[in-house]
């Protein structure tokens, strides 16, 4: 279907939707290009609705460096919600860009985004509305590159039979090595096996169809075999060693997106070494933009977006060298223009009373911090080394600031977690509104949000089981019963979306086959309560012969090979090994940027070429 048919079907269909600017592009600072002008279209591709994807700094991050390149295109596409595939299926619409109306399966290289593994059968829901093969081997040479990226691909076991490339670690310099290895390979006539072989020799770059997975007898993982003798053993994580400027022309979305305000990246990285935490192990090593970069970067964000909050973004925006001196210097060189600021995550115990003051003009709506774990014994576990005192203390300075709501963020089902750790839970929250109401009386809330620990693979805790739902259910029950009243307010996660969360970010490549059974079976969506189904994912589980348990709570064994260490986060295995039996222990690990640790960030990145590490390095084993 050409551009023209799709835009005259949008004209029919657009007007029986939901919020149809979703669905038409054209918003301001939209980067449109002559189709004939540029040699190489990329797609970047949110498998989610506008809504969500249009909140992703990633695919801005990257919308916005490859336009810059003359002679490549980057355009947008996003899954429709259910009422837009119908229509768009009853009138065979095909998924199609927002910039040009061009179809999917007319661009070169579709580059989809995945974030978290909920996105999976959303990733084959979007394949198959583009009009494409499912499963890569199914391609030829008239059909787009699929390639993928994200957190959640640090395993990209489980889709591998999808993809044809995967980017692993970050992708601002990766994404043109790809582009250009592209155009190199069709400007020589290459088959699209030699375009894949040459896109196996860029750094961080891994071709899942060169390598065939074994297992053994009892179903464990064994050994991943190379199918191809040019392709490297280990696939070692992408790393910028100097953040590039952040895109200041973002996009502005005519609807309402999940986080309406202007996002801007102050640091990556984090040196906390939280054990559960996957991003603060594969966004190693921490890189800070300077000060100044910082109030450059807003003085063009504010008047070229019209946004009047600025999200200051990283994994702990309180971590920020000078942190309080960036407030202030905001502060005074925008006082006049009302703009409020906003840190998405803050650390208990980096909290400061002058962060709080500076804070407090330009924001008195809740203050979300993360104990994570509500008994010391526990937080010595996962490495959150923060006492009950330090967070009562820091709960009486926000109240005493003004704020009326503190949100506690806290997980269940953390390795060695007993009842009484449940039960603490509770308790602690109730100490936390005890302050409140000391200071402000009954206007005091505290808002407890309940997460269910899942280990991570690439984390000190991938050895370890997920809990069963049954105990994740008794500890639910626990606490519904023991956080109510007034002033308190309990949100949790259902138990069986953590199982499924577990399934698909632990799996091999089996776990392809039940992914696509689930979606025949009309599974999309998973990540919306309304169409998660839990039992079509066991019958997808049955249909293919696989036990789910297998890869939920099951322990691994301290020598089991994982399907994944063939990725390489830049930590090494045998750190990460240390750090879970340190766990059991109850042994912390400290902040390594005073006290190096070796985990592997330099003697991984300390021969590529790409790497160019600058004074905002704040990890003492690269700049010591």
């Amino acid at each position: 279907m050409t551009n023209t048919k799709i835009l005259s079907t949008l004209e029919k269909i657009l007007p029986t939707v939901q919020l149809p600017g979703r669905y038409t592009g054209g918003e301001f600072n939209q980067v449109t290009k002559s189709w004939e002008s540029v040699d190489i279209h990329l797609a970047l591709i949110f498998p989610e609705i506008y809504d969500l994807g249009m909140s992703n700094l990633g695919l801005m991050i990257l919308y916005d460096l490859i336009n810059q390149q003359p002679e490549y295109s980057a355009e947008r596409a996003f899954l429709p919600w259910t009422d837009m595939e119908d229509a768009m299926r009853k009138e065979s619409l095909p998924l199609y860009s927002l910039e040009t109306k061009h179809p999917l399966s007319s661009f070169d290289i579709l580059a989809f985004s995945l974030p978290y593994e909920s996105l999976y059968t959303n990733l084959l829901n979007s394949l198959d509305l583009a009009g494409l093969p499912i499963y890569s081997s199914e391609r030829t040479n008239d059909h787009p590159l699929v390639i993928a990226g994200g957190h959640a691909v640090f395993n990209p076991e489980p889709v591998s039979p999808f993809i044809d490339a995967f980017v692993i670690g970050e992708g601002e310099e990766v994404i043109i090595e790809i582009l250009d290895t592209y155009q190199s390979s069709q400007d020589q006539d290459h088959s699209r096996q030699q375009l894949l072989e040459n896109l196996s020799q860029v750094e961080g770059v891994y071709i899942p169809s060169f390598y065939q997975p074994h297992y053994q007898a009892d179903g464990i993982f064994s050994h991943l075999e190379k199918l191809n003798q040019k392709a490297p053993d280990t696939i070692r994580k992408r790393i910028v060693g100097t953040l590039p400027p952040p895109p200041t022309k973002l996009i502005v979305p005519y609807i309402d997106t999940v986080h309406n305000r202007a996002p801007l990246e102050i640091m990556r990285g984090c040196t906390r070494g939280c054990r559960f935490c996957h991003a603060g192990i594969v966004t190693r090593p921490v890189r800070e933009r300077s000060q100044e970069d910082i109030l450059k970067a807003m003085e063009v964000l504010i008047p070229d977006t019209g946004y009047s909050e600025i999200g200051l973004l990283s994994l702990s925006s309180s971590d920020y060298t000078g942190i309080v001196e960036l407030i202030q210097a905001i502060n005074d060189k925008f006082l006049d223009q009302n703009i409020a600021i906003s840190l998405p995550s803050l650390r208990i115990d980096s909290v400061s009373v002058d962060l709080m003051d500076a804070l407090a003009g330009k924001r008195r709506g809740g203050f979300t911090l993360a104990p994570e774990a509500a008994s010391e014994r526990l937080r010595r576990i996962i490495n959150k080394p923060i006492s009950d005192q330090q967070l009562l203390d820091t709960a009486r300075e926000i109240y005493q600031r003004g704020w009326h709501t503190i949100k506690l963020y806290f997980m269940i089902g953390h390795p060695s977690e007993t009842m009484e750790d449940v039960q603490a839970i509770a308790d602690l929250s109730r100490k936390v509104l005890s302050e409140g109401k000391n200071i402000i009386g009954n206007r005091a809330q505290v808002h407890i949000s309940l997460g269910t620990f899942v280990p991570k693979p690439q984390t000190p805790f991938q050895w370890v089981g997920a809990s069963s739902p049954v105990e994740i259910k008794e500890k639910l029950d626990l606490l519904q019963k023991e956080i109510r009243g007034r002033g308190l307010k309990l949100n949790w996660n259902d138990p069986e979306e953590t199982q499924f969360e577990a399934w698909l970010s632990r799996g091999d490549r089996r776990m392809a086959d039940v992914i696509y059974r689930a979606w025949k079976m009309g599974a999309k969506f998973d990540a919306w309560n309304e169409h998660f189904n839990y039992q079509r994912w066991l019958d997808a589980f049955s249909q293919a012969g696989i036990e789910p348990d297998f890869y939920t709570t099951r322990e691994r064994g301290i020598d089991e090979a994982f399907p994944w260490d063939h990725i390489q986060s830049g930590v090494k295995k045998s750190v990460l090994l240390q750090d879970y039996k340190w766990s059991k222990e109850e042994k912390i690990r400290p902040d390594c940027r005073g006290d190096c640790y070796a985990c592997g960030i330099l003697p991984t990145y300390n021969d590529l070429r790409h790497q160019n590490p600058g004074p905002l390095w704040l990890c003492p084993e690269v700049t010591r």
